[in-house]
C-alpha cells in the first residue's frame, strides 16, 4: 500500500521510525514533513526568524496556510492508500476533510505522542488537532485515559497505539574500555528535567552513595551547584549511538513518568529492557500490566522504594542479570518494537477499509 507520512520530522524517533517501519513491512511510504517551512531564509533573516517562531508556536498565519495547502496538493499527487498524521498540530480540520474529497478512497489516521488533554498545555497547543479529530477514519491514542476523551470530541473510531523501541536503535552491546569509562555507572536517568519530584529523586540517589548519571535536555533549568546533584558529570543531550551506550553502561536505568502528559508509561519503558538494562521506573497500574514488578522489570513509589530497590540490585548481580534478561525477552516476545506497532495500524487500517 502507499502510505504518506506528515509530520513535523523533527526526530528519528518518531516519524522516521514510522516512515521505516512501514518499508520494512513492504509498503510505499511518502514524507510530508513540515519543519524545514519554520527555517528563516534571505536577507531579513533575523526578522524573518521571529515572525516565523510565532507562527510554528501558536499554528496561526500564512505559513500555516501554507504547509495546508501543500500537503493536500502532496496527497492529490502521491494518491496513497493511508494518510498517517503524526502529531498534527499544523493540519487544519477542513484539510482533513478536503484529503477524504480529493483522494479516492484514503483512510486518514492521526496520532498523538503528547496528550492534548492535559491542562497544563495552553489551550492554542492542541487547538487544530482537537478539531481535527471527527474528520479522522481512525485515531490512535498513546494512552488508556485518551481514549474515552477522544469520544468525547466525536471521534469515528479510536485505538491504542504504545510507544515502541527501535531495535536498530536499541540493543545490548560490549562496551569498550573508553565507553565504559565515559558512560559506566550504577544508575543512569536519560530524560528531560520536569519540575514534577524528579530532582528530588535523583538528590536521594547521590546522598545515598550511588554513581549517578543523568543525561538529556532541559537540565539548564535547575541551577544544580546549590543540589545534591552539584558534583555529577555534566549534564548534556545524548544522540541515539549515545543513548544506548549510556544504557548498555548502567545496571539500572530509571524512568520517571511525565505529569505534563500524564504518563501511565513512556517510550523508555520499551527502551530501557531492548539494551537488557533493568528497569526501575515510577509505578503505574498500567506498566504493572506490562511487566511483572521484580520480574522482568522494577517499581518504586516512593524515594524510600527507590533507594531499597537500587541497593538491594547492586547486592546482588545475578539478580540485576536475572531481571534485565527476562526484561529483554518480554519486550522482544511481546511485539513492542516499531515494526510490529506500525503492523498494528495496517490491520486496523486493513478492517476499516474492507467495512
Amino acid at each position: 500500500m502507499k502510505i504518506l507520512i506528515a509530520g513535523d520530522w523533527h526526530s528519528e524517533l518518531h516519524e522516521e521510525a514510522v516512515f521505516n517501519a512501514f518499508k520494512k513491512l513492504g509498503h510505499e511510504p511518502f514524507k510530508f514533513s513540515w519543519h524545514q517551512y519554520f527555517e528563516p531564509k534571505g536577507w531579513a533573516k533575523r526578522f524573518s526568524q521571529l515572525l516565523l517562531k510565532a507562527q510554528n508556536k501558536y499554528m496561526i498565519g500564512p505559513v500555516i496556510s501554507k504547509i495546508n495547502s501543500d500537503f493536500l496538493d502532496f496527497a492529490r499527487q502521491v494518491k496513497p492508500d493511508i494518510i498517517f498524521i503524526y502529531r498534527g498540530t499544523h493540519v487544519y480540520a477542513r484539510t482533513v476533510k478536503k484529503l477524504h474529497q480529493n483522494v479516492k478512497d484514503v483512510l486518514v489516521i492521526g496520532y498523538n505522542n503528547d496528550d492534548p488533554f492535559s491542562p497544563k498545555y495552553p489551550k492554542w497547543k492542541w487547538q487544530h488537532f482537537l478539531s481535527s479529530v471527527p474528520q479522522y477514519d481512525l485515531t490512535l491514542a498513546y494512552r488508556k485515559h485518551n481514549i474515552a476523551e477522544y469520544l468525547a470530541i466525536g471521534a469515528q473510531r479510536v485505538e491504542l497505539l504504545r510507544s515502541w523501541f527501535i531495535e536498530d536503535r536499541n540493543f545490548p552491546v560490549q562496551l569498550s574500555d573508553q565507553e565504559k569509562k565515559q558512560y559506566e555507572c550504577d544508575v543512569v536517568f536519560i530524560g528531560h528535567y520536569e519540575d514534577d519530584g524528579r530532582l528530588e529523586y535523583l538528590e536521594e540517589v547521590v546522598r545515598r552513595g550511588y554513581r549517578l548519571r543523568i543525561f538529556g535536555p532541559e537540565w539548564d533549568r535547575v541551577k544544580l551547584s546549590s543540589t545534591d546533584l552539584a558534583d555529577i558529570p555534566p549534564i548534556k543531550p545524548l544522540d541515539g549511538h549515545q543513548y544506548n551506550l549510556a544504557l548498555n553502561a548502567s545496571k539500572i536505568a530509571l524512568c520517571f513518568l511525565s505529569k505534563l502528559n500524564r504518563d501511565t508509561y513512556t517510550r523508555r519503558c520499551f527502551e530501557i529492557p531492548a539494551t537488557k538494562t533493568v528497569l526501575l521506573s515510577e509505578y503505574s497500574k498500567d506498566l504493572a500490566g506490562i511487566y511483572r514488578e521484580g520480574v522482568d522489570a522494577d517499581f518504586f513509589r516512593d524515594k524510600d522504594e527507590l533507594v531499597e530497590k537500587i541497593d538491594k540490585y547492586l547486592r546482588h548481580d545475578a539478580l540485576i542479570s536475572d531481571v534485565a534478561s527476562r526484561g529483554y525477552k518480554k519486550v522482544k516476545a511481546d511485539g513492542h518494537d516499531v515494526v510490529s506497532r506500525m503492523q498494528q495500524v495496517i490491520d486496523l487500517a486493513l478492517i476499516l477499509k474492507n467495512n
